[in-house]
C-alpha cells in the first residue's frame, strides 16, 4: 500500500528561532493527536534543517530541504549540494517546485542532475510538476505534465523511480486561495499515475504516493484526500501554523 504524505514547505518563511519554535509545536501535536497512518514532512530552508532534525522526533516527523545544487561540490558560491542536506539528517529534499522553475530559470536539464545528486546520496525527492493559468485555460495541461514527467524522472530506471514522491502543484492555485477542485486534483493525479503505469508498470504506479500542492488548507483537505488517487499534499501557507498543519494532517 502506498504512503500517504503530508509534507510541509515553508518556503522564505521564519527565521531560526521561529522554525524550531514551529517544528517543536508540530512535533509536539503530531506526538498527542495522530499522524499514525501518514508520513509528515517538514520542509525548512536550509538554515533550520540541522537545527529541526534535533527538534523533532524523526522516527515520527521528516525533514526536508527545499532544494539543492546540480552539482556534486566545487566552487559553486552559495550553493547546497545534496551531500551536505544529506549530513543535516535530513531525508528528503523538494524539487522542481513552480517558483524555483519560474524564478531561477531551473530547467529539465538542471533538474535531472539534481534529481540524480538526490538518488546518489539516499535522499528522497519530492518532485513537483504542474502547469500555469494559461496552459490551464487552453485546454493542454495534460500534454504539458507528461512533457514535464518525460524530460525528467521518467528518465530513471524503475527502481530509482520507485525511492521518489510526485507532487503536482496548479500554479494558478498556489497563495492565490484558489484551489483546484477535487474533481480537477483527481483527474491529473489520475492521469499522472496512469503515466507512470504506462511507463514503468502498474505495480510501480499503485505505489508511488503523488501528492496535491495547490492551497490545500484544513477547510479542503478532508474532501481532497477522499480520492482514491490523492496520497497527501505539499502544503505551503498552510504548514506555517501548527494547528492548521495539523488539522491538515488527520483529514485522513
Amino acid at each position: 500500500m502506498r504512503k500517504k504524505v503530508v509534507a510541509g514547505n515553508w518556503k522564505c518563511n521564519t527565521n531560526l528561532q521561529e522554525g524550531v519554535e514551529l517544528a517543536k509545536a508540530v512535533n509536539e501535536a503530531v506526538a498527542k493527536d495522530g499522524a499514525k497512518d501518514v508520513v509528515v514532512v517538514l520542509g525548512t530552508p536550509f538554515t533550520h534543517i540541522t537545527s529541526v532534525v534535533d527538534a523533532v522526533d524523526t522516527n515520527r516527523i521528516g525533514v526536508a530541504s527545499q532544494n539543492c545544487a546540480a552539482e556534486a561540490k566545487g566552487a559553486y558560491t552559495g550553493e547546497v549540494s545534496a551531500a551536505m542536506v544529506k549530513s543535516t539528517g535530513a531525508e528528503y529534499v523538494i524539487l522542481g517546485h513552480s517558483e524555483r522553475r519560474e524564478y531561477y530559470g531551473e530547467t529539465s536539464e538542471i533538474l535531472n542532475k539534481k534529481v540524480a545528486l538526490t538518488l546518489e546520496n539516499g535522499l528522497t525527492p519530492i518532485y513537483c510538476c504542474g502547469e500555469a493559468l494559461d496552459i490551464r485555460e487552453a485546454g493542454t495541461q495534460n500534454d504539458f505534465v507528461k512533457t514535464q514527467l518525460e524530460e525528467t524522472v521518467f528518465n530513471l530506471s524503475a527502481e530509482d523511480f520507485s525511492k521518489i514522491i510526485i507532487a503536482y502543484e496548479p500554479i494558478w492555485a498556489i497563495g492565490t486561495g484558489v484551489t483546484a477542485s477535487s474533481e480537477q486534483a483527481q483527474e491529473m493525479l489520475a492521469f499522472i499515475r496512469g503515466l507512470i503505469a504506462d511507463k514503468f508498470g502498474a505495480a510501480v504506479a499503485e505505489e508511488t504516493s503523488i501528492l496535491y500542492g495547490g492551497s490545500c488548507n484544513p477547510k479542503n483537505a478532508n474532501e481532497l484526500f477522499a480520492n482514491p488517487d490523492i496520497d497527501g499534499g505539499l502544503i505551503g501557507g498552510a504548514s506555517l501554523k501548527a494547528e492548521d498543519f495539523l488539522a491538515i494532517i488527520n483529514a485522513y
